[in-house]
Parts: structure tokens; C-alpha cells; sequence
């Protein structure tokens, strides 16, 4: 009769050194030791034991699954009655919402599932059971799947979607891509080791006594005045619009071009919590948008203190793989379109021609150096070093596991490769005494050019004056002003605010 290794709970560093003691072949050994193997076993009273350990979690679950990793295709054989007992037990685990996850290793021959495990996995072929159709044939892919960190896949925000002054549905917003960084450190307390809160309060500077928060107030310096503003008035000011996407217009999707590109899209998707319906509209946008081939120019505005933004809603297709599981899914593409202030002219230098045997020669190179990229190829070696040694610290190690930088070119191979080409096109491009190792000599600067970065002086003492009476001072750069604290012996610090408080106070006196 098959048991369990372990009760079935949130695994921790305890269970993970209890597994660790299976690897490699001394784990061979301690596996035949501490359990054992037998070829006479019944797949039905494995599959009881897994349905015995879900009943016994008092936990809410939100999907319950059984990973069977196997490399025989046909567990049973010749035993009809087994297999039969197999499959009706998988079938009363189905029916309680208990389902299998193959995960069928290599297998000389190839691995069969309809010999067996077609039947026992499922019968309805819309469900998403998590069937691998692809061999694994190496544990590290699968190891590398398991140590992999997830993110939340959460929503934004919802939001609004005006399509009129009558018409509004209720849309999504999701990121499609993040940055990985280390997560943020948390403070604790040297003698309980918990975690420590920070609270900030305001003292009067004369008196040391607390201020509330309604008794600070925010000032501008405009002309002589200073203007007193509350802090609900500092945030109104922030505030262009309610949240939500506002259709402005239609435009062909011929219009929106790559250099267009500011930031990574969002993706668009309908959600019913707020606008019964919405789910109906949106799929009619979409599909008009894909019928016409145009995108939909809207007015962006994410949360309350952010400026709005003009964007473009490209339409997305559903796309589905040969066993008809969707890999892209139907909805609309967020691209962030640019304001003018985005758009700069960028100073190109006098170019230098090649000629023809040098770009023949260069294309060899590429030709030699081409491989297909995969970006999910290169992982962050610091941020995978920060994770294994949380792992060791976690599983109390003598040292952490070192990563292998992905990102650093393979100098050897790219050698190989090459072989005489590098030399030969060294030989057509640089002169003959060119080295690359060697020491770049620094030119020296004369005088005149070392004063040249200093900003001149342009304003009088009447210009300033005027500025100061006019209270357009703070329009001028900070080198400006430096100059003209240098010019006058003003110590002015290094911040704007206390440079202009120096001059103000030299000129209105």
C-alpha cells in the first residue's frame, strides 16, 4: 500500500534539506533505504493516497492539482483491471475538482500518452489541465521551472472607458512587462528581530511644539509676494482629470511608427465589476478595430495626481497553438504616445564612409556571429546572486550557490569562429601602428578653453535689480546665478533657492 513522504503543508526550509537528501547517488541509496521501489503497484491507490492528503488541508485552495512525473507510458500493461480502477479514480478526483498534471520525462521510443494517460488526465478538450505535449527530457528545465520567481498577476486599475458622454464600459489595465529588482530591505529591531515602522512628525522650529498637519502651510516665491496655499490646494492643482480612458478618434494603424516608442504597453482587457455588459461592447470594439485595420486614440489618465496622456489602443487578435490553448490573448495594446517636448534632434557627427571590400568584410563577421536571441536567455546574474543567498541563508549553508554570468561574451567560441577574419578587417579599417590596448594620451586644455565652460557673465547690476523688483529671478539657470554670486562675493550655497535668497537680498537693500 503506497504512502506519503511528508504531511501535506507549506513547504519550508526543513522540507527542502529533507528532499536534498535524495540527490545525487548517495539519494539513490538513502530513497532505496528509507522507501524503496516495487514494480507491482496500482496507479488507482496512488491516486487515493493524493485525494487523502487534499481532504486533510483545512486551507481554502484555490485550484488543487497532482503533479505525476513518470517516463512509462504504460504503467499497467497487460493488467486491464488495474488500468480500469486507474481511470475511475481519476475520474472521481476530476469530479471533485482534483486534477492530474502530466509531466512525462524522456523515453527511448518516444512517450505515448494515448496508451494511457489520455484517458486518465481528461475528457473534455477545452479544459486547461496543464498537459505537457513536449518531453521533458532534462530535470534542470524542470528544476529551472520550480526556482523560477512568480509575480503577482494582478490588475493595475480599472478604469472607465468613455466612448461617448452616454456610452462607458469598464476596462483593465495590465503590465506586460516589469523590471526584476531586489526586493526592498526591511528594517528590523536589533533585540526582537520584528519589524520596525517609521512615523515622521513636524516640530516648530521656535517653540518645539507638534504641528498638526492642518497647521503647515506651502508657499511660492512669485514677485515680492509669497503665496500661501493649503495642502488639498497643493493637490488640486495636480488634478487634470477623473481617471479613466476617454475616446477622442480612430487613425489607421499605418500611422503609428517605431520611433513613436516611449515606454513598455499596457494591455487592455474588459471587466464586468463595475459596468454590466462591458465584456459584449469591448469585444465589438475589437472587433471593428480589426476589421477596418485602425487604432483608437484615446486620453489616458491612470490615478488622480498623474497628467493625463495621449494613447494609442492597437487591437490584438486571439491567437491559438496547434493543441488550442491560447497564446495570445484578444484585447487592446496601451501605447503611450509622445508629446512634442519628447521628440529632440539628436547631433550626429560627420559620418565616414566605408568602402565596399571593408562592408563585405564586416558582413562576413555578422554572418559568423549570428545565433538566435532569446531574451529569456540572459538572467541577472546580480539578481540571481541575491536570491541564492537568500537560499543559503534560509537553508543555513556554508556558502551560497555561485550563478553563472549568462550576460558575458563567449570570447572563446566567438574566437573560433572568426578565426583570421578580425585581424583581416583590423588590417582594412585602422592603420598599421594602431593598438587597441594602448593608452589613450589626454589632450591638454589651454587656458582659454578651460575658461570656456564657465557661463559669462551677461547681466549688470540694473538686470538684476529689474529681476528681483520683478520677482522673475528664479527664471534664470543655477550657472547664472552661481556667476553672479561669484561676481558680487556672495555666498550662495549650492542649492537655487539659497542662491536667490543671496541675491535678493544683496539688491534689495
Amino acid at each position: 500500500m503506497p504512502q506519503a513522504l511528508t504531511e501535506f503543508k507549506f513547504y519550508g526550509a526543513k522540507r527542502v534539506l529533507e528532499l536534498d537528501q535524495f540527490k545525487g547517488e548517495q539519494g539513490k541509496e538513502h530513497f532505496q533505504d528509507l522507501i524503496g521501489h516495487g514494480s507491482d503497484y496500482s496507479l488507482s491507490e496512488v491516486l487515493w493516497v493524493c485525494a487523502n492528503l487534499f481532504s486533510d488541508v483545512q486551507v481554502k485552495m484555490s485550484h488543487k492539482r497532482i503533479m505525476l512525473f513518470t517516463n512509462e507510458d504504460d504503467p499497467h500493461g497487460l493488467d486491464s483491471a488495474k488500468a480500469s480502477r486507474a481511470r475511475t479514480k481519476a475520474g472521481d478526483l476530476r469530479d471533485t475538482g482534483i486534477f492530474l498534471d502530466l509531466m512525462h520525462l524522456k523515453k527511448r521510443g518516444g512517450f505515448d500518452i494515448s496508451l494511457f494517460y489520455q484517458d486518465i488526465i481528461s475528457t473534455a478538450e477545452d479544459e486547461d489541465l496543464g498537459v505537457h505535449f513536449e518531453e521533458s527530457s532534462k530535470l534542470e528545465d524542470l528544476l529551472r521551472k520550480v526556482r523560477a520567481k512568480e509575480t503577482k498577476k494582478r490588475v493595475l486599475c480599472r478604469l472607465k472607458f468613455k466612448l461617448s458622454k452616454d456610452i462607458a464600459l469598464t476596462v483593465g489595465m495590465y503590465n506586460m512587462v516589469q523590471k526584476a529588482v531586489k526586493p526592498p530591505p526591511v528594517r528590523l529591531y536589533r533585540e526582537t528581530n520584528e519589524p520596525v515602522k517609521s512615523k515622521t512628525r513636524t516640530f516648530n522650529v521656535n517653540t518645539g511644539s507638534l504641528l498638526l498637519p492642518s497647521d503647515t502651510k506651502r508657499s511660492q516665491s512669485y514677485g515680492s509676494r509669497e503665496i500661501v496655499l493649503e495642502k488639498e490646494e497643493t493637490e488640486e492643482l495636480k488634478r487634470f482629470d477623473e481617471p479613466g480612458l476617454i475616446l477622442i478618434g480612430f487613425k489607421p494603424l499605418t500611422m503609428l511608427k517605431k520611433h513613436h516608442h516611449l515606454r513598455p504597453s499596457l494591455f487592455v482587457y474588459p471587466e464586468e465589476s463595475l459596468v454590466n455588459g462591458s465584456s459584449t461592447l469591448f469585444h465589438a470594439l475589437l472587433t471593428k478595430c480589426l476589421e477596418k485595420e485602425v487604432m483608437a486614440v484615446c486620453r489616458y489618465t491612470a490615478r488622480q495626481n498623474i497628467p493625463p496622456y495621449f494613447v494609442a489602443l492597437l487591437p490584438q487578435e486571439e491567437e491559438l497553438d496547434k493543441q488550442k490553448i491560447q497564446v495570445t490573448p484578444p484585447g487592446f495594446q496601451l501605447v503611450f504616445l509622445p508629446y512634442a517636448d519628447d521628440k529632440r534632434k539628436v547631433p550626429f557627427t560627420e559620418k565616414v564612409m566605408a568602402n565596399p571590400e571593408q562592408i563585405d568584410k564586416m558582413k562576413a563577421i555578422i554572418q559568423k556571429l549570428r545565433f538566435n536571441y532569446r531574451s529569456d536567455s540572459f538572467e541577472n546574474p546580480v539578481l540571481q546572486q541575491h536570491f541564492r543567498n537568500l537560499e543559503a541563508l534560509a537553508l543555513d549553508l556554508m556558502e551560497p550557490e555561485q550563478v553563472v554570468d549568462l550576460t558575458l561574451p563567449k570570447i572563446e567560441a566567438i574566437d573560433k569562429r572568426l578565426g583570421f577574419l578580425v585581424s583581416e578587417f583590423k588590417e582594412l579599417v585602422y592603420p598599421p601602428d594602431y593598438n587597441p590596448e594602448g593608452k589613450v594620451s589626454k589632450r591638454k586644455q589651454d587656458d582659454e578653453g578651460s575658461g570656456s565652460k564657465r557661463p559669462k557673465m551677461q547681466l549688470s547690476e540694473e538686470d538684476l535689480k529689474a529681476h528681483v523688483s520683478k520677482g522673475t529671478l528664479g527664471k534664470l539657470t543655477v550657472p547664472v546665478l552661481k556667476e553672479a554670486c561669484r561676481v558680487y562675493g556672495l555666498r550662495g550655497g549650492l542649492k537655487k533657492q539659497e542662491l536667490l535668497d543671496a541675491l535678493t537680498k544683496r539688491f534689495q537693500n
